[in-house]
């Protein structure tokens, strides 16, 4: 019925900050919690490209806006903390998904491979979790999605630092839910099969690469942004108050094989 799931899944009032909402799962993520409610605030580096997605999300009904910011830096951080909240008002629900995929074999990787890696991937979404972690305790709600990877769970091609990463988005995720669950704030983590965005146009390139993913997936296809609008909905929804701590896969059966 209509007003049961309304109750169940509605975030109106509630208020988003989506990291790499530009493109991809990213912005799969902020467009679901728009339309369930919620206002968003998007993060991204690239000026042009925010601005096509907050006007999509506006031509879907959405109030949302947008920050230019390179999270691999503190002062951008520290910035987006400062300015976050100007938008819409405190942020309820946090949304950790900007990463980069440096993915050079082991031996090959520079300390600045590994630096801007940890930096981007594990460190932002880390201060981004102290900023806005105790301040939805305070209000007794908040919700913090930290977006995986396959390398949180196991390593294939090349996982080197990227790998490292995003094992340790796991282990915040865990931190977070111990910290703040008892004032009414969970977090988890959502561990992506191989799915089709700008993050792995490199492993796209790779001639036989796409369809050897899929078909290791157990549903013969590759993940597509759409696929997590439902869980974000639910993790961030009413629905998902009693998830917490959790690293749940959403990757076509990807991970049992």
């Amino acid at each position: 019925m209509p007003g049961y799931l309304d109750d169940l899944f509605s975030l109106a009032g509630r208020t988003a900050l989506v990291t790499g909402g530009s493109s991809g799962i990213g912005y799969a993520i902020a467009e679901a919690l728009g339309r369930a409610g919620a206002r968003i605030v998007i993060v991204a580096r690239r000026p042009g490209q925010l601005d096509a997605a907050t006007a999509r999300l506006r031509e879907h009904g959405v109030e949302a806006a947008s920050i230019s910011a390179d999270l691999g830096e503190r002062a951008d951080v520290e910035r987006v903390c400062a300015q976050a909240a100007d938008h819409h008002g405190d942020i309820d629900i946090l949304v950790n998904d900007a990463a980069n995929n440096i993915r050079h074999p082991m031996a090959d990787l520079s300390v600045e491979d590994y630096e801007q890696t940890m930096a981007l991937n594990i460190t932002a979404p880390y201060l981004l979790g102290q900023h806005y972690g105790p301040r939805m305790a305070a209000r007794g709600w908040g919700r913090i999605i930290n977006i995986g990877s396959q390398q949180s769970i196991s390593a294939f091609g090349d996982s080197g630092a990227y790998g490292v990463s995003k094992a340790a988005v796991t282990g915040l995720s865990r931190s977070q839910a111990e910290a703040w669950s008892p004032r009414g704030v969970t977090s988890n983590t959502v561990i992506p099969g191989f799915v089709l965005t700008p993050l792995t146009e490199p492993a796209q390139a790779v001639p036989g690469r796409v369809e050897a993913l899929a078909a290791r997936s157990m549903l013969g296809r590759n993940g597509l942004p759409a696929d997590f609008a439902g869980v974000a909905v639910l993790l961030a929804s009413p629905a998902g108050a009693y998830i917490t701590g959790q690293a749940i896969c959403v990757d076509g059966g990807f991970s049992v094989h």
